[in-house]
Formats: C-alpha cells, sequence, structure tokens
C-alpha cells in the first residue's frame, strides 16, 4: 500500500466518524428544539452561539487551524440546527393557508395576516391586459427583463432619487421576494453570514437558510422603539460577514428609522465592504421622512421593489431591482437558469401601470391604520405607532401568552391575524394587517376584544 493509500484511508475513517458524530448532534438538535417548543422558546440563540463562537476560535487558534474555515463549518452546523428546530414553524402564512382552507369549506374569515391590499389595481391594468395579445408581448424575453421598461423603471427612479440608473441597472422579477432569493443565492456563498435586524419578515431568513447562509439576528424591541444598536451590529460582523439586510418601512412594525441611525448603518457596512440589500417595497406607504438606499449611491446596495403593495397587484407577482450592473448579471444568469424570463404579459401591464398615481391608495392605508391603533390602544394592546407599511405589531399583556396558539384560537372564531414568532422571538405580539376597509377591520378588533376578555 502507497503512502496516498495510507493518507486516504485515514481521511476516510475521519470523515465516517465525522457523519457519525454529525448524526447525534442532529438527534440532539432535535430533541433541543421540541424543548423550546414546549417553553415557548425561540430557535435561535444569539447569546449561546456566541459563546460556541468564541470556544471555536480559541480551539482554532490552539490548533493552528484557519479561523475563518472553522467559523464556517460552525456555520454550517449551527444552520443545520436552526434547520431542524423549524420544520414546523408557523408564520403568517400558515394561518392565511389555513384560513383558505376554512373558507373553500364555507367559513367566513375577515382576513387580517396578510399584507394584501383589498382594492383593485388601477385602471390602465384592465385596458393593458386587453392590448397584450393584440401587440404580441406572448414570448420568450431577455432574462433581465423587457427592455423598455427596464429603461421606464430607471428613468423614473433616477428622477425620483437623484441619482443615474440605467436599464443595466435593472432586473425585473416575479416578485421583490424573489428579487431577494437571487441576491441572497448569488452573492453570498454557503457559511457566509448575513445581518438581519428583527423583527423582520421571515422570507430573509428562509432564503439564507436555504442557501447555507447564517443569519445573525439583532433583536429589537418596543421599549427602544424598534431601533438597533448600532454596537450590536459592529459586534455581529466577522470575516464571514458578507450582507446587511434594511426593510423599511418595516414589516411587521411599521417602523421608518431615523436618517441618522440609517446613515450609520450604511458607513458601516462600506466600511466593512458589505452589501446592503434594501427592501423598500413598504416605500409609497410612509407616513413620515424616509431615505432610500438609491440615495447613498452605493456601489454593494441592492434594493428590491414590487408592484404588489403600491398597485395593489400581488397577483401579479412582478417587482424589480435596482444594482450595479455586476450584480444584475449575476441575479440574471440564475434568474435564466430557474425561469428563463418574467412572463411578458405580466411585464407589459406592469410597464403600463408604473407611473400611476397611487397616492390614494397610501391614504386609505393611512387612515385604516390609525383607525386600528386607536383601537388596539382601547383594547390595552402595546405597540409603536407606525411610521408606515400597513400593520400594527402589538404585544399582548398576559400572562403565558403565545401568539401562535392565540392565532390558531381567533382562526376559529372567524378572525385571521400573524403571530409574533414567524417575526422573530416575539412570542407575546401579534401583527394585525390594516388590508380591509374599516367596517371589517372593526368587526376583527370586536373578535379579539371578547377573545382577549375571554367572552369567547
Amino acid at each position: 500500500m502507497t503512502d496516498i493509500d495510507n493518507l486516504r484511508n485515514q481521511m476516510e475513517e475521519i470523515t465516517l466518524e465525522m457523519i457519525g458524530l454529525l448524526k447525534k448532534r442532529t438527534e440532539i438538535a432535535k430533541e433541543i428544539g421540541q424543548v423550546k417548543k414546549s417553553l415557548g422558546i425561540s430557535v435561535t440563540d444569539e447569546s449561546r452561539e456566541g459563546d460556541l463562537r468564541k470556544k471555536v476560535l480559541s480551539l482554532s487558534k490552539e490548533l493552528q487551524l484557519d479561523e475563518k474555515l472553522a467559523s464556517k463549518y460552525l456555520n454550517f452546523l449551527l444552520n443545520e440546527s436552526v434547520r431542524v428546530q423549524s420544520s414546523d414553524k408557523q408564520t403568517h402564512l400558515s394561518i392565511f393557508l389555513k384560513a383558505k382552507e376554512m373558507e373553500e369549506k364555507g367559513e367566513k374569515i375577515i382576513h387580517m395576516e396578510v399584507g394584501e391590499p383589498d382594492f383593485m389595481p388601477p385602471k390602465i391594468v384592465k385596458n393593458a391586459l386587453e392590448e397584450v395579445y393584440d401587440k404580441g408581448f406572448v414570448k420568450y424575453g431577455q432574462a433581465q427583463g423587457m427592455p423598455e421598461f427596464r429603461k421606464e423603471i430607471a428613468q423614473k427612479n433616477s428622477k425620483e432619487f437623484n441619482q443615474s440608473i440605467t436599464l443595466e441597472n435593472v432586473l425585473v422579477s416575479p416578485g421583490a421576494r424573489f428579487s431577494i432569493f437571487l441576491a441572497i443565492s448569488t452573492l453570498l456563498n454557503p457559511g457566509d453570514e448575513l445581518i438581519v435586524l428583527e423583527p423582520a419578515w421571515p422570507a430573509y431568513k428562509d432564503c439564507a437558510l436555504n442557501a447555507g447562509v447564517k443569519v445573525r439576528t439583532i433583536k429589537t424591541t418596543l421599549e427602544s422603539n424598534w431601533e438597533p444598536s448600532i454596537k450590536q451590529i459592529e459586534d455581529a460582523i466577522n470575516s464571514n460577514t458578507k450582507m446587511i439586510v434594511l426593510n423599511y418601512p418595516n414589516n411587521p412594525t411599521g417602523k421608518i428609522l431615523p436618517i441618522k441611525i440609517q446613515d450609520q448603518i450604511i458607513q458601516i457596512a462600506k466600511k466593512n465592504n458589505l452589501y446592503v440589500l434594501s427592501d423598500e417595497i413598504y416605500s409609497e406607504y410612509s407616513y413620515k421622512e424616509w431615505k432610500s438606499v438609491l440615495e447613498y449611491n452605493y456601489e454593494k446596495s441592492i434594493v428590491t421593489q414590487s408592484f404588489s403593495k403600491s398597485h395593489a397587484m400581488t397577483g401579479f407577482r412582478i417587482g424589480y431591482t435596482i444594482a450595479s450592473k455586476e450584480i444584475i448579471e449575476q441575479m440574471s444568469r440564475l434568474q435564466a437558469l430557474s425561469l428563463t424570463n418574467v412572463s411578458e404579459p405580466m411585464q407589459y401591464v406592469a410597464l403600463r401601470s408604473l407611473n400611476e398615481d397611487t397616492s390614494k391608495n397610501s391614504r386609505i392605508i393611512k387612515s385604516r391604520i390609525m383607525a386600528l391603533s386607536k383601537k388596539s390602544k382601547e383594547l390595552g394592546l402595546e405597540f409603536v405607532e407606525p411610521d408606515g407599511a400597513m400593520y400594527v405589531f402589538a404585544r399582548v399583556k398576559k400572562d403565558g401568552f403565545d401568539g401562535i396558539k392565540f392565532a390558531n384560537e381567533l382562526l376559529e372564531l372567524g378572525l385571521a391575524v400573524a403571530p409574533g414568532q414567524g417575526f422573530g422571538d416575539y412570542k407575546d405580539f401579534i401583527r394585525l394587517s390594516a388590508c380591509r376597509d374599516e367596517k371589517t377591520l372593526m368587526e376583527g378588533m370586536d373578535i379579539l376584544d371578547h377573545r382577549l376578555r375571554g367572552k369567547i
């Protein structure tokens, strides 16, 4: 037997031993997950993970092992634990799907769990749908999107944010969710780290987990007015950190960051050469000063937008990304691989509606938010007045309150709300959506009121 055969045999034995240890570790992770579920504890424990990370780095130095490599392997293991423990996680979508099943059986449900405006898209959409066939927008197209559409998006955003954006900086996608998936999947590698400020829309974490990327969460609180600590962000950054996600106006809190704090975050990103993925889908629902990440003119920024909220076109599945030409090209390659191109008819319809005045939608949602906030105060719910978006994220002052259990109980009474656990470690919170007319919202709040007081 040659020397290389001996070395290969040793490597094989070690590999098999590692697989055996991985099996044991996964079984323990499942047990921990069951305990956490019974206690209502969050899957991710940043403090515990931080302590383990320090031990791993210390051992790496002792063994003279590359710290970055050791940290990446640790991230793989931590992600596997999260995946195992999150297999039956319930979010607003879980409640939404249950509600739809109940409606199919003839039950009446008041939907306050999803951010889907109840008003119709602009009337021009109807005309555009009729024009699609005659104008021939029914063929294969460019993966990046129709040039005319991208050009119009570029011009609109250049004018609005005083930037020099061209069609090469624009990617049309089937909704902002897919833009986020593309950005995380193409710009980050397995073992890299991404920072998310919570509470947060769950898709950021889910996309990262799917890509083998470790999420470091920065938890904000009601008491801190949902504002992150700059020190927390700085402390979370290491050699594997590659991206930070921003979502303002925020889903679920409606928070808009003070400009000073946002400026500081962008400076931190620049200093550490991080991508900034900014989900600005609720930008047209801003009720105080708001600043787009585009205005920083940072070459590693990725801004995602959608027609779902602003134009009430959720079912059309149409959104877009604005970023550098190089980033757009990377994202386009994966989009071409996975879906060839976004439906031309939908792109044409969105093109025709792009510059329509949708300010009325914003005024409607703001009025509903105000009514929802007033009623929530009357019910004794604790929350920060939303600066934008279309939600109230409220804490329920009740001993042993569990948002998931409560949301399922309300569903049986005909009201669908989103449990706080879907947005992070917020067991005692629920998210209320202002996407129904005020009369319906008040009917829903009456059901909530009666349940909180134990009358039903």
